[in-house]
């Protein structure tokens, strides 16, 4: 697509600013300086923002001069606690912090659509609310948000997470489900220490724990059914400290991701009979704490349906993209406001949260402009639904 004086114009600003950002990271609910850029960037463009009653973040309004419904588009803002490797001239200037799962391409491109939008706030057949949420990364920042009631007249709410997988001018849409839940166990194994010369003196945990690994991985192959999809992973181990004692407690500790509401309820259950009865069968006494972290994003049919049409007529090549068990907390909001969430392409070198990814800053442009025709589009189709 040819892009006009003005849009080139655009392009390099919002390059600019996500290169500003890049170099600035900060960690979860620390977003202090990240939320004064995009304050005074959109405060350049004229654009209002409304009280959000949290020490970090930032919601902007377009709109509101016509009668119709109230839309949201969403970005996250937090960086992760990893030393960049990319080398670029504009590599992160805070040791041990980056945005190694490109949030800063995610707040470019919002920013971007809110610039566009307000160019063409006249014609809006309704309002748009831009949120710029904190901590999206350890989980908790979209609950956060939806409790100061911001969101309460949202009827429809869209956001995106960059795919280096994806080539630079694709988009990943998919209605129902498409990313994970997740949620987090820890294991307590109680036997009886003793020497490890004389193990008949004592009850072995260890023994039980890996014993305890290995049954976990059974409920995936042989408690639900090979048409869902179900992920069960034991990250840590923890017992002992010295070579020659058999140790009182061992500590397991790890994760379950699942897309099914469900499956999800099912699995601690059978986590729970595995864990006590297998560390009876070794004189041990097991117990399971699970913890309900986050739910499965779940896209709206017909926002899904919707959001193809814009991103086809905004030149994008759409493709129905393979769910993914990592977990993003855009799926709080969908609990109570229909949602739709996408993977945009970025042509990146390295994983999600990788101390080396580089991304492709010609996806910024495009992913604003599919964003301000979404929000002028789902206005229209909502206000005529």
């Amino acid at each position: 697509m040819i892009k006009t004086v003005n849009e080139k114009k655009l392009e390099q600003k919002l390059i600019g600013c996500r290169r500003m950002l890049h170099e600035n990271p900060e960690l979860a609910f620390e977003e202090f300086g990240t939320t004064q850029l995009l304050n005074k960037w959109l405060a350049e463009a004229s654009i209002e923002r409304a009280r959000l009653p949290l020490e970090t973040g930032v919601l902007a309004v377009i709109g509101g001069k016509k009668p119709g419904p109230t839309i949201a588009l969403r970005s996250d803002i937090d960086a992760l606690p990893i030393q960049e490797e990319t080398g670029l001239p504009y590599a992160s200037k805070i040791p041990g912090k980056m945005h190694a799962c490109g949030h800063d391409f995610h707040m470019a491109s919002i920013l971007g659509a809110a610039l566009l939008l307000k160019e063409r706030e006249d014609e809006l057949e309704g309002t748009v609310k831009i949120i710029f949420q904190p901590a999206e990364e350890n989980g908790s920042g979209a609950v956060r948000v939806i409790k100061t009631g911001v969101l309460h007249d949202v009827q429809a709410i869209c956001g995106m997470h960059n795919m280096p997988y994806l080539p630079t001018g694709t988009i990943g849409i998919k209605q129902g489900p498409l990313m994970a839940s997740v949620d987090h166990f820890i294991i307590k194994v109680e036997g009886t220490g003793t020497h490890g010369a004389a193990p008949e003196k004592g009850v072995d945990t260890i023994v039980a724990a890996t014993q305890i690994v290995t049954a976990l991985q059974t409920i995936v192959s042989r408690n639900i059914s090979p048409l869902s999809h179900a992920v069960i992973s034991v990250t840590r181990i923890q017992a002992g400290n010295t070579w020659n004692v058999i140790p009182a407690t061992a500590e397991l500790e790890g994760t379950v991701r699942t897309f099914s509401e469900d499956v999800r309820n099912a699995i601690p259950v059978r986590m729970k009979s595995i864990v006590e009865d297998i560390a009876r069968a070794f004189g041990a006494k097991g117990t399971l704490t699970f913890i309900k972290l986050g739910h499965s994003v779940q896209n709206d049919g017909q926002l899904t349906k919707w959001a193809a049409e814009t991103a086809e007529k905004s030149g994008l090549n759409v493709i129905e993209p393979l769910p993914t068990t990592i977990g993003e907390d855009f799926a709080e909001y969908q609990q109570s406001i229909p949602g739709a969430f996408f993977f945009m392409g970025v042509s990146g070198n390295s994983d999600l949260h990788h101390p080396d990814l580089i991304i492709d800053e010609d996806a910024i442009l495009p992913s604003a402009r599919f964003f301000s025709n979404l929000a002028v589009d789902l206005l229209k189709k909502i206000k005529n639904s």
